[in-house]
């Protein structure tokens, strides 16, 4: 999944990394410079350089009144004795002591008529000892928990404002044990970047990335900057007051699922949630709201509920009366479909962004309310205009290149700005109506594919919501105002009106009436509801308060939606805090919202889809999945299918780590390979602790101490059973190969260097590029020349793991485009371009790779080299187990690009030798007839040695052994442009 987010933090992260901190000096020294200018200025700026440190950006910062004719501002000088000035006002000017700037020294200093001075000119009023609360302040708490600094320094940048002097000023305002502190001048800022050290050479940069802090009261503590945030210095008494009673607790069935409802508490501080007893059990549940959904209970049951309220100091209030339910049968599964079923690594899979595809219905295309802005309206290319009648209509092209599954974007109802791609989820039970035509429903995609043998894999997204929230779950009501400057982005509240984006995306609106109000709502916990904040929209527009929903605005329930900015992504909070303002963060470890998610995705699976691309799940601990989300899958495909048949469904997550060691920078938690196992102690019942529990102990035991696997390896020749006894139940995408495919033989020799650390890296999906990258974390499409993709898709195709290439590569499409740059500039020119011309006309596939007939451009395309090559590979593949399921071996290999494969299983057994590059000798392989599938040269061994030459790049040789009831295929499909 691409997000702007992504590319954002990565570039701040590399500025931060850039940032050189010099050795330490003093504590800072200050100068409070008066001036008085020989005009009437009705602006005064100060424009200043400390010595051996950066000018402010132009203007500088705005001095204020003083007294008579004086103007007034005290600057820290951090270790520097004095600085250079020169004024302005604001409008062109300057006053620069004719060309040599003023330099000063420090403590009170004036500077009039071109003569720099020492005093107060004020008449003996005080010389202020802190700059003056002109502008926003910030008003910083440092936790020094676990630190034994003798002092503490904030060294810091206001937004467009040069950084302090390092090591920058001392945090020492009154505090309290355990805190220091100190208050920030802004200016016109609305935030800085900062760091802290103890001054002597000890510092706390939150692992490079620096703190974003803003306006207001922050604390700092533990790497997580909380905004908005209460003094922790300020005396509370204790509260000892529990909340009231709650009252009216009613329960209602339907089938196995029980809904809860009871009048909200009251409390002196706040009730902050709810805590259900229920028998049998015993069994704790707790609640944010007044209510609650009790799902999937044993049928023809009788269970009692009571409910708590609970305060922040973890006062309970008496029991409410009992209700007492009995449930009913549990519900028959929906017809819906069946999974097509087969080991998955025997296809190879094309990938689509559904939305760009190709339009088999122009009644749905919709381009949002970014339509202009983004240049996409000058292209008549709006960002919904594939959907799932272009993809019925196309699925013959997808099987005429050989593929025999299609992983396609998100289904579910979107809501954003800019949502073609599907990350934005907001209805997760109901698909989004821009993909949906009369008769090319969800439901007839999954039937039209099976029906010719092709699977569907759906991209799923457990960690987060749009920010608007997630219908059923949690939708926040936001500031909105039809007042003249806004009429734009809200429509009319129409009563009882449901969202509904082929009505509101005509009009260029995400934004209906069902999600603002003018007045704060009932129970609301956004601060300052409505206030305007200072800032202005790009129209000019004054920004209001709780008008945009984010992590620290707490308009979301922390018990439903984490509530704080990634700071660290290799560090815990990578996966409990959100990745973007766009993106709000499912709090995973509540079973409310586990069940809500459960649930959803249990309908896609009653569809009969295939399989699930799990999105960001390097964001969701694994203890989590492992305890709730994959349990829960395998569940609903047991009962909907039975043990056997459920293991054919498709589980590969993005655990998206961008680099090219085998561990993501050291950190356990965050590499690929470590989701594919099973947790190896058992935590605590609250989920919550026992994600902070399995992060501790894992990284603790780090990188040399997590277990090892053989399952893709040959034991010399021989395939032997595979142990997965340990597999969580999630593969993954090989970020590592991907990473690295600048060129084959780079990804050959880092995939299989992570090999033993995958419990079956067998089951790997492998890309070159994708809609979120291309290798090496590059941000266009890969553009290595045709025979470079040959020689790539040689590799995919014959090395272990399940071939996967992003629609177009067939035709090198948008080969170096960026891939993604939101709406700051058209789709047509990047890697998310609409593939439609390439593919209009009429294709029938008569197999996997081979064409019975074509007319049109989708003729033209069909005729290009990497095309036919695509063809060739998957007809290769097909015909040769041991290339779709075989453990590898290197042993006893030499030369190029090399190895040898094998897979037994029943009656099948399967072996085969492997040239991708270069001269390659085989040496102790079994003796026998070997037969090349790529020309059908026929080798006979007898002395255990073969030797294999590939004279051209993108050529391949793979000879196969013929084995008693197992007969090499001979040559397979006719020769074309590289493999001849």
């Amino acid at each position: 999944m691409s997000r702007r987010s992504k590319l954002l933090l990565t570039v701040l992260t590399l500025l931060a990394s850039l940032l050189v901190v010099p050795a330490l000096a003093a504590a800072g020294t200050t100068v409070t410079v008066y001036y008085k200018p020989t005009a009437a200025w009705s602006t005064v700026n100060i424009h200043y350089a400390p010595n051996g440190a950066s000018w402010t950006p132009v203007p500088g910062v705005a001095m204020t009144a003083a007294c008579t004719g004086w103007y007034r501002r005290t600057i820290d000088l951090g270790a520097a004795t004095g600085l250079q000035v020169v004024f302005n006002n604001g409008a062109g000017t300057w006053d620069n002591n004719a060309g040599r700037n003023y330099a000063l020294g420090t403590g009170d200093v004036t500077v009039t008529g071109g003569v720099a001075g020492t005093g107060n000119p004020c008449g003996g009023q005080p010389t202020p000892t802190t700059p003056p609360p002109t502008g926003n302040t910030a008003t910083v708490f440092y936790s020094t928990a676990g630190r034994t600094w003798p002092v503490v320094n904030i060294h810091y940048a206001p937004t467009g404002e040069a950084w302090t002097a390092v090591p920058g000023v001392a945090m020492n305002e009154v505090a309290c044990a355990g805190w220091v502190k100190k208050t920030v001048a802004l200016g016109a800022a609305t935030g800085m970047q900062a760091v802290f050290n103890n001054g002597s050479g000890t510092w706390d940069n939150n692992n490079g990335a620096n703190y974003r802090i803003d306006a207001g009261t922050s604390t700092v503590a533990g790497g997580v900057v909380t905004g908005g945030a209460t003094d922790p210095c300020a005396a509370v008494p204790p509260d000892t007051t529990p909340p009231s009673t709650p009252g009216g607790l009613t329960a209602t069935v339907d089938h196995v699922t029980v809904t809860l409802a009871w009048a909200a508490a009251t409390d002196d501080r706040g009730v902050t949630g709810y805590q259900l007893s229920r028998t049998p059990g015993p069994v704790l549940l707790t609640s944010s709201t007044n209510g609650y959904i009790d799902g999937s209970l044993s049928p023809r049951t009788t269970y009692t509920y009571t409910v708590k309220a609970v305060d922040a100091a973890g006062n309970r209030s008496g029991a409410s009366t009992t209700v007492t339910v009995t449930t009913g049968d549990a519900p028959p599964l929906p017809a819906g479909g069946s999974m097509l079923g087969g080991d998955p690594r025997k296809d190879s899979i094309y990938f689509v962004l559904t939305a760009r595809f190709y339009d088999g219905d122009p009644s749905n295309d919709r381009g949002g309310s970014q339509h202009v802005k983004s240049g996409n309206a000058a292209n008549n290319d709006p960002m919904f205009r594939g959907d799932f009648k272009g993809l019925v209509d196309k699925l013959d092209y997808i099987k005429a290149l050989g593929f025999s599954a299609v992983w396609i974007t998100p289904v579910v109802l979107n809501r954003s700005d800019y949502d073609y791609h599907g990350y934005h989820g907001w209805d997760f039970f109901r698909v989004d109506p821009r993909l949906e035509s009369p008769g090319a429903s969800y439901q007839d995609l999954i039937d039209s594919a099976h029906a010719k043998g092709l699977k569907i894999y759906q991209d799923v997204v457990y960690n987060h919501s749009s920010r608007w929230g997630a219908k059923g779950l949690y939708v926040p009501t936001v500031w909105g105002a039809r007042d003249g400057q806004w009429d734009w982005m809200y429509s009319e509240k129409v009563p009882g009106a449901t969202y509904d984006p082929l009505n509101e995306n005509a009009l260029g609106r995400a934004y209906n009436g069902d999600l603002w109000s003018t007045t704060a709502p009932a129970g609301n916990t956004c601060p300052n509801y409505g206030q305007t904040n200072g800032t202005f929209s790009a129209e000019g527009y004054a920004n209001h308060h709780c008008q945009w929903p984010s992590p620290t605005a707490k308009m979301f329930p922390a018990s439903l939606y984490h509530q704080c900015w990634i700071g660290n992504w290799e560090g815990e909070d990578a996966r409990s805090c959100w990745l973007h303002d766009d993106l709000a963060d499912f709090n995973t470890e509540n079973p409310v919202v586990q069940q809500y998610l459960i649930d959803a995705y249990n309908s896609y699976i009653d569809m009969g889809v295939d399989g699930f691309r799990v999105d960001t799940a390097v964001h969701i601990p694994r203890v989590t999945w492992n305890r709730r989300f994959l349990p829960a899958l395998q569940q609903r495909l047991t009962q909907k299918y039975g043990a056997a048949k459920a293991q054919d469904f498709y589980v590969f997550g993005e655990v998206a780590a961008f680099v090219n060691d085998k561990w993501n920078r050291g950190s356990v938690n965050h590499s690929a390979q470590f989701y594919t196992w099973k947790e190896r102690r058992t935590y605590v019942a609250d989920d919550v602790q026992a994600a902070l529990d399995q992060y501790t102990y894992e990284n603790q035991l780090g990188t040399a101490n997590q277990p090892t696997s053989t399952n893709a390896f040959l034991s010399g020749n021989t395939y032997h059973a595979p142990d997965h006894s340990q597999f969580s139940g999630m593969n993954i995408i090989d970020m590592r190969m991907h990473m690295n495919f600048g060129d084959a033989a780079n990804a050959f020799n880092n995939g299989k260097d992570s090999d033993d650390s995958v419990n079956d890296a067998t089951y790997n999906a492998v890309y070159v590029d994708s809609h979120d990258y291309g290798p090496n974390k590059s941000t266009t499409r890969y553009a290595g020349g045709t025979d470079a993709w040959a020689e790539n898709m040689d590799l995919m195709w014959t090395f272990r793991g399940v071939p996967v290439l992003y629609y177009g590569s067939e035709v090198e499409f948008q080969a170096g485009k960026q891939i993604d740059c939101g709406p700051t500039c058209p789709l047509a020119n990047t890697g998310r371009a609409y593939f439609g011309q390439y593919v209009e006309g009429s294709v029938v596939a008569s197999g996997y790779g081979t064409v019975a007939g074509a007319s049109g451009p989708v003729a033209t395309t069909l005729s290009k080299p990497l095309v036919q090559h695509v063809q060739r590979l998957n007809q290769i593949r097909r015909a040769v187990p041991a290339l779709q399921m075989g453990q590898y071996s290197t042993a006893g290999v030499t030369g190029g690009i090399a190895y040898k494969r094998r897979y037994t299983a029943g009656s099948v057994d399967s072996f085969v030798l492997v040239a991708i590059s270069g001269t390659a000798t085989f040496t102790g392989i079994p003796n026998g007839t070997y037969t090349d599938a790529v020309t059908g040269d026929v080798q006979t061994v007898a002395n255990g040695t073969l030797t294999a030459t590939v004279t051209a790049k993108g050529a391949m040789r793979v000879y196969v052994l013929s084995l008693p009831g197992n007969p090499a295929p001979g040559k397979v499909g006719a020769a074309g442009p590289y493999l001849r």
